[in-house]
């Protein structure tokens, strides 16, 4: 009798597409197409080197990284990795605007080929460094757990490791997983209602949860034990928990604030679990707060309004721009206050001064443009836009986004701050420039709202997911989709872990799943 080769799966279909597109998209680069001059800049508009005459045949992406580490003075031990944007000049309504070009195979391609500029010309192109490091996207479901009684709607990795992860749902607990043997380790019982955020404190000596009726519980995650009773203040839902940024906190007093429909802002001692200060001032509803790097404290709410407190509770600033509720921030930072002195290196320092060092060193790099600390905002609004400001500079908005047709439930930064993306009720995630808020992508494949999305730490992939039961992976440079896994039903939270090895899921199948590649 014959064997019958079984049809390909999945996954060896779409290497074999992706393979068959990568031949059909390869094409050599001629010969005779003489020099260009070439003008690198960095990410602040700074040029980098004089100008310089270049072959065309040899402009590949590969060769732009060699010359631009060359340009800045960089050793073969020393070089990291570049993404290269062309920018181009374009007229709208008697006035030139900036438009960048993703380069991703060489200039020819991406630029000249296109005829956007002829060899003659001088080129401009942006170069903006990378992570050294590099995430692999998931491409499959490593476990299942079941434990949840109820859907899931809030997910997040410790930030030392992705070995844990925290979720909370509507069974009135939350859980502790250990996501290396896909079992769970820790239940946390003792809220009176749907437990709706999960927040662990930057050094991940605590986890915050909070549930619909207002009360907050702060958890051991080693032990799974509550560090003292309930947090009462709050009369109802809570909306979100942003802890104080490590570098700000003095030893032994973490403090977090909490966000509520109750229309207040409290912020709590996490040792004495007393209300330190309540910052009243909305008119309706809090969506979101957050705790920025230089010590202010940003909040959004449903009276259309983002307001800016130092931790004192004193009102700096209101930004009054969208035209309807203030759905979700999230700022430039957020990637290195939530991990602190964690990063991909695993060199933990053994002090807590070192600890504190290493954290502020981390949020300055990451907050510095033009030689300048700068944190950077976003909000997403039931109005279909975004707004990208800098607050410490300007109430006004550095750029208004638009191009979603429906409200935005959530928008990120990338870890390096080089991206936003948003997710919207038009079934869509979109890509911008964080820089100068410029559209890039637009990531089709969802056919239903998308809830959240998730950056990678190196900041190459995202992941999103949403109504439609799928969880997608992008390449962010290309704008094309990586990967495309099914869940049972909607899912609710996503989170890829700070390490970038595992992302987490959960939804209204009551199921946490834990993807890798």
């Amino acid at each position: 009798m014959a064997t019958i080769v079984p049809p390909p799966s999945k996954r060896q279909r779409i290497a074999q597409a992706e393979k068959f597109a990568n031949q059909q998209d390869l094409d050599t680069i001629p010969d005779n197409l003489g020099t260009t001059l070439l003008q690198f800049y960095d990410e602040n508009g700074q040029p980098q080197g004089p100008r310089i005459v270049v072959p065309i045949a040899d402009c590949t992406v590969k060769n732009l990284n060699l010359l631009v580490n060359k340009l800045q003075g960089k050793d073969a031990s020393e070089r990291i990795p570049h993404r290269f944007s062309y920018i181009t000049q374009m007229s709208k309504s008697g006035e030139l605007h900036s438009k960048q070009i993703s380069i991703r195979d060489s200039l020819y391609h991406s630029v000249l080929k296109p005829q956007m500029v002829t060899k003659m010309e001088s080129v401009d192109v942006e170069s903006a460094p990378e992570a050294v490091f590099r995430v692999r996207p998931i491409t499959r479901s490593s476990a299942s757990i079941t434990g949840h009684g109820q859907p899931i709607v809030a997910a997040s990795f410790s930030p030392l490791s992705s070995s844990r992860l925290a979720t909370g749902s509507g069974d009135r607990t939350a859980r502790i997983f250990d996501c290396d043997t896909g079992t769970p380790i820790h239940t946390l019982k003792g809220h009176p209602s749907n437990v709706t955020i999960v927040s662990w404190s930057p050094d991940g000596t605590m986890l915050a949860t909070g549930d619909d009726r207002g009360e907050i519980r702060l958890w051991d995650p080693q032990t799974g034990n509550a560090n003292g009773g309930p947090m009462k203040g709050h009369n109802k839902d809570l909306t979100s928990i942003s802890w104080q940024p490590f570098h700000l906190q003095e030893e032994g007093q973490p403090r977090f604030a909490s966000s509520s429909k109750d229309t207040t802002v409290r912020i709590w001692d996490a040792v004495s679990k007393h209300t330190l200060t309540v910052l009243s001032g909305h008119k309706n509803l809090l969506s979101c707060v957050r705790w920025g790097g230089t010590g202010r404290i940003y909040t959004s709410s449903r009276d259309r309004t983002i307001k800016i407190w130092d931790p004192n509770g004193q009102l700096i600033t209101t930004l009054s721009t969208h035209a309807h509720w203030v759905n979700h921030l999230a700022l430039s930072t957020e990637f290195v206050l939530r991990t602190a002195f964690n990063d991909h290196t695993r060199d933990v320092p053994s002090t807590y001064e070192g600890k504190v060092a290493k954290a502020k060193e981390r949020f300055e790099k990451a907050a510095t443009i033009d030689n300048k600390i700068v944190e950077r905002l976003v909000s997403a609004s039931e109005d279909n836009t975004l707004f990208l400001w800098e607050p410490s500079t300007s109430t006004k908005p550095l750029a208004r986004l638009l191009g979603h047709q429906k409200s935005i439930n959530h928008v990120t930064f990338s870890p390096d701050g080089y991206y936003i993306a948003s997710s919207g009720w038009d079934n869509h995630v979109k890509l911008w420039n964080a820089r100068d808020g410029k559209f890039l992508h637009t990531f089709r494949g969802h056919v239903a709202p998308v809830y959240m999305s998730s950056f990678s730490p190196d900041s190459r992939w995202l992941v999103s997911g949403g109504k439609d039961g799928t969880l997608k992976v992008w390449e962010v440079s290309k704008g094309t989709m990586k990967s495309d896994m099914t869940c049972k039903d909607e899912v609710y939270a996503v989170d890829w872990s700070p390490d970038g090895d595992k992302v987490g899921s959960g939804g209204k199948d009551k199921v946490v799943r834990i993807w890798r590649n």
